[in-house]
Formats: structure tokens, sequence, C-alpha cells
């Protein structure tokens, strides 16, 4: 297991645990963290997902793919480091990582 850190547009935090495999989303959607819609349940289909990964482990989460890029393209305030949840699989190297969720989904 590894923890992550949600951090609300309000500056509420919550850091849960994950399980290696599992997505970002699914991680916050079993603990119950606000601010993560998921809509279209992972398939990468909507931005209701949308977070802000820490500039400290952007190179940890990887690039959006295009689809990915494509689908941010309908997500709210949208910056370097947005990326999809449902789209940053969860490993070891991410024991400790930090997103921050938006003020609103799309």
């Amino acid at each position: 297991m590894v923890k992550i850190t949600f951090i609300e547009f309000d500056g509420a935090t919550q850091t849960v645990e994950a399980k290696i495999g599992q997505t970002v989303m699914e991680a916050a959607i079993h603990n119950g963290v606000q601010g993560i819609e998921a809509s279209c349940g992972g398939a990468c289909a909507c931005a209701t997902c949308h977070v802000y990964v820490d500039p400290a482990w952007r190179d940890k989460t990887g690039e959006p793919s295009a689809m990915e890029e494509d689908m941010l393209d309908h997500a709210y305030d949208v910056r370097d480091e947005s990326r999809l949840s449902c789209q940053i699989r969860v490993t070891e190297a991410l024991d400790g990582l930090v997103v921050r969720t938006p003020e609103f989904q799309a």
C-alpha cells in the first residue's frame, strides 16, 4: 500500500492508502475523497477526475497520453500539472504522492 494525499480546492487534506495497480481515481473513490466525481468510471471518457499533480511528483507520474490530453481539453482550469487521475496507475514509486483537486470538475 502507498499513501496519496489529496488537497481539496479549499485546502482540506485527506491522505488515503492505495493498492499497487489501482489508479489514483480508484483510490479516491474507494476512500470518499471529495472533488473526484469520476463520471465515466475511469474510462478516460470525461474529465471529472481531473487533478493537479504536485510539481515534485510530475516526473514520477509521467506525461498524459494523447487520449488523456484530448479529455483534458474539456476540464476546468487546465494547467501544466493537470492529469486525469484515472490515468495514473499506483506504483510503489508513488508512495507519498500529492495531488490537488480543482475548484470544479467539468
